[in-house]
Parts: C-alpha cells; sequence; structure tokens
C-alpha cells in the first residue's frame, strides 16, 4: 500500500488543512500493524512531473509491480466564482491538479502495472455530471476526468487494466464541511442551513459518509468487479440518477 500527497502540512486557498508527511506515514504505520503489509508514505505534487517520477522511483524500491492505482488528488481554487469574472490563475490551477494530474500520474503508473486484473480508479463528482453554480472550473475538470476514464478504459483494456471513475455527490469531507461555510457566507446563511437545504436535494435525506465512498472505491479495486470498465458510477444518495 502507497500513501501518496502533497505531504506539506498548509491550508488551501479555502482553509481546508492538506495532510502532512508525518500523517502520512502515521497511516502507513498503522496499515503496516494492523493488517500486516507492506507500507509506504511518499510526498507527491502532482502538478509536477518530476515530483511524480520521484515517487515512482521511491515506491520501485519497495514493489515491482503496482495493482491498484486511485487517482483522488483535488482542489478547487477561486471559488466561488461566476465564470465571466473567473481569476484565470484559479481556473488553470483547478485544471490542472484535478484532471492534468490523472493524466500525468496514470502516463507515470503505467510501466509498472500488473497485466493481470489491475485497476485504476479515477475521482471524479456529482459536478462532472450536471452544473454547479460558482464552481466552474473544477466541474470541467470532472467531466474531462469522466472522459478521460473511458479512453483510458478502452486503451488499456487489451493490457489487462480496467479504469472506472467514481462520481460522489455530497460526502461529509473537511473539503464538503468547507463548502457549506463558503454557501452559508456567499448567501448569508448557516452551514446547517446550506447542509439541511442540500439534504432536501438528496432521496436518501442525508449526506453519504467517507467509508461508502471508499467502499465503491474498494470495490472497482477487487476481482469482484473484474467485468466492469469504462463506468463513472454515481454515489450520490440518488441525488443523481443519469448515467
Amino acid at each position: 500500500m502507497i500513501i501518496a500527497d502533497i505531504g506539506v502540512s498548509k491550508e488551501n486557498d479555502g482553509g481546508v488543512p492538506t495532510g502532512s508527511k508525518d500523517e502520512m506515514d502515521e497511516i502507513s504505520s498503522y496499515l503496516k500493524s494492523k493488517y500486516g503489509i507492506r507500507s509506504m508514505a511518499v510526498p507527491v505534487d502532482v502538478t509536477n512531473r518530476e515530483s511524480i517520477k520521484n515517487m515512482f522511483q521511491s515506491v520501485q524500491k519497495q514493489f515491482k509491480t503496482i495493482e491498484i492505482l486511485c487517482n483522488n488528488a483535488g482542489a478547487s481554487f477561486g471559488v466561488p466564482s461566476p465564470i465571466a469574472g473567473y481569476n484565470e490563475e484559479a481556473w488553470l490551477r483547478t485544471i490542472d491538479v484535478n484532471l492534468h494530474g490523472v493524466f500525468r500520474v496514470t502516463q507515470e503508473a503505467i510501466p509498472f502495472m500488473s497485466s493481470q486484473n489491475s485497476s485504476i480508479i479515477n475521482t471524479a463528482s456529482r459536478a462532472g455530471k450536471t452544473p454547479p453554480l460558482v464552481n466552474s472550473a473544477y466541474a470541467v475538470a470532472k467531466a474531462g476526468v469522466i472522459m478521460m476514464t473511458k479512453v483510458m478504459a478502452k486503451e488499456f483494456a487489451g493490457m489487462g487494466i480496467r479504469v472506472n471513475a467514481i462520481c460522489p455527490g455530497q460526502i461529509m469531507t473537511d473539503l464538503e464541511k468547507w463548502r457549506f461555510e463558503l454557501e452559508a457566507k456567499f448567501l448569508n446563511s448557516t452551514a446547517e442551513a446550506r447542509k439541511e437545504e442540500m439534504c432536501k436535494s438528496i432521496p436518501l435525506g442525508r449526506i453519504g459518509t467517507v467509508e461508502e465512498a471508499a467502499n465503491l472505491a474498494a470495490f472497482l479495486a477487487s476481482k469482484e468487479s473484474s467485468y466492469i470498465t469504462g463506468q463513472a458510477i454515481n454515489i450520490t444518495g440518488g441525488q443523481l440518477m443519469e448515467l
């Protein structure tokens, strides 16, 4: 198991903290002691090709091949903002992390991937299928991830590599909490009121948990999903029912 993240403890533009290298090492140690598996933590910046190459060089010292790749890096900069006034630098940074990051990491990972039922799981979003307000760069990037997933699935099928995307709706992460706080400020409301309003649009009537999203990723990584590829699967509590 490889824990890869930027590894620098700081807050992004919205005040959402990123994981530090110490926290990554702690997760890696827990996995080793709890499950008796080989695990390592490696810092990586998905916007930097050299950083990605360095990560895989470190990985190669402990692991000969990679069977599962989960492209989960994500960020949203410059929001809330309508397209007409969106800061170009923030737009490009958002696209770079969410879309180009998947492209770069996958390119570097392919030479290391086993051809025996390997799986790539890309984190897309409900926003990639239905347009949100004042968060256009993120939505555009996630729509790109969905199409990239389909292209990869066709191109890598002959190599025995399946590629799927998960499209979460509202999942209670730090980023989701930040989103409710941001909307509250923008709409002169409260975070709790924004959460309650959001739940009204979800048939199951609640925000999803990180465990539920992780369970879907684990299924797509497993042999139980061996005949599934090229799909962008919604996990939205019924909030989005289109394909």
